[in-house]
């Protein structure tokens, strides 16, 4: 019978026991419904291998994590049992100041000439990274004027420790980072703006890395120089200040980590009101000094000091008021004081930056040296103009002409 054509299952029940007839599916409807069970069979055994695959990779998974924390638990373990031992070292703390740094790029200042100052040049810093010690990592901090450290999900690392250190690969993938991180400093706007893009992207991994932080804060510094907006400009500043505030903490022999911080210290004020940027100052200064005292060759750190003795050599008569209510002794620069960091950097790289001889020939010409102002300014011409201050420069250089 046509009952008998199929599994029983498929018979209703109701016709099984004589009550009610119910016709049967067709034949074709039956092979469409067993090709419809089949279907929903071999997606389930796929499904069940899937499942199956998963639970093993989060095993392996799982086990790599507990190999990697059992690893850093017991590198720490060795480095708490070191320190239990420490060797005595000498302190260098540096004396307290309260600060001053008159922003040169910020064109508040009323000079004697009436200038508008350009902006801070960044510093084409050349890798330390193979240079640098480990025991100056280890430093402790002496700068009064740091003393808040930011701590966030990324600063991993606690004060008192010094960086985890890297294994082999980590260290070997820093040190290109690191490379290619100065070559786009070096670079046009699109490098520099993608030298920050890159170390952003690497925060996670190097936040607890001297090395990598200042380059970091330096990136901040570029976004402050190339953004026109003068709020993302300040959070640039801030932001890149509060990555040097912890690095301060630990590292307070690095040259870098002082010279970015004194820079960045100065871009944010450029905009605030007299008595900050006053107390700016004595910041930039003070962090400028300690610079030069861990790397004095380096011409930079002599150029940035030329500026803020220029700067201050030519306060504008409010901003001195200023200073005499507010300091017992207010900062003291001559221009002769300028014009000797200014040739510092020439001794120590001719031809430095375009801006650095203009700078000369304007404290020759305020000296009253016309013709060295004028041998100046003819050397300066000789130079091209490589960044935004040395476009500026070039402009002063029309004006002193004529």
């Amino acid at each position: 019978s046509p009952a008998q054509a199929v599994p029983g299952a498929l018979v209703p029940v109701e016709e099984r026991a004589g009550a009610v007839h119910t016709p049967l599916l067709g034949q074709d409807q039956q092979l469409e419904l067993l090709e419809r069970l089949d279907f929903v069979v071999r997606n389930v055994v796929e499904l069940r291998k899937e499942v199956e695959e998963l639970r093993n990779s989060l095993q392996h998974l799982a086990v790599e994590i507990v190999g990697e924390v059992r690893s850093h638990l017991e590198e720490t373990q060795r480095l708490n049992r070191r320190r239990r031992f420490p060797y005595p070292r000498e302190r260098s703390d540096s004396t307290g100041s309260s600060s001053i740094y008159f922003t040169a790029s910020s064109g508040n200042a009323n000079t004697d000439d009436g200038e508008s100052e350009g902006g801070y040049t960044t510093a084409n810093a050349e890798s330390d990274y193979d240079r640098e010690s480990e025991r100056e990592s280890e430093d402790e901090v002496s700068c009064d004027t740091v003393r808040t450290v930011r701590r966030d999900s990324l600063d991993l690392v606690p004060e008192d420790e010094a960086p985890l250190r890297l294994d082999s690969s980590l260290e070997e993938g820093l040190g290109q980072l690191l490379q290619q991180a100065d070559r786009l400093h070096g670079g046009d706007e699109r490098d520099r703006r993608e030298g920050f893009q890159l170390l952003l992207n690497n925060k996670l991994a190097y936040a607890g890395q001297r090395e990598f932080l200042w380059r970091l804060a330096r990136a901040h510094s570029d976004m402050w120089e190339l953004t026109e907006n003068e709020e993302e400009k300040q959070s640039y500043a801030s932001e890149g200040k509060k990555e040097l505030e912890l690095a301060l903490q630990k590292w307070d022999q690095s040259a870098e980590c002082h010279q970015w911080f004194a820079i960045l210290c100065g871009q944010l004020s450029e905009h605030e009101s007299i008595p900050k940027r006053i107390q700016a100052g004595y910041v930039f200064k003070e962090h400028i000094d300690k610079a030069i005292e861990l790397k004095p060759e380096d011409p930079q750190l002599y150029y940035l000091m030329g500026r803020w003795c220029y700067q201050v050599a030519h306060l504008g008569w409010l901003e001195k008021k200023t200073v005499s209510a507010l300091f017992e002794a207010p900062p003291t620069a001559t221009v002769q004081d300028a014009l000797q960091n200014f040739l510092r950097v020439e001794e120590l790289s001719p031809g430095f930056s375009k801006a650095g001889r203009v700078y000369i020939a304007k404290c020759y010409r305020d000296l009253g040296n016309s013709s060295a102002a004028a041998l100046w300014m003819s050397l300066a011409s000789e130079l091209p103009g490589n960044t935004k201050e040395d476009a500026e420069s070039e402009r002063e250089l029309e004006e002193m002409r004529s």
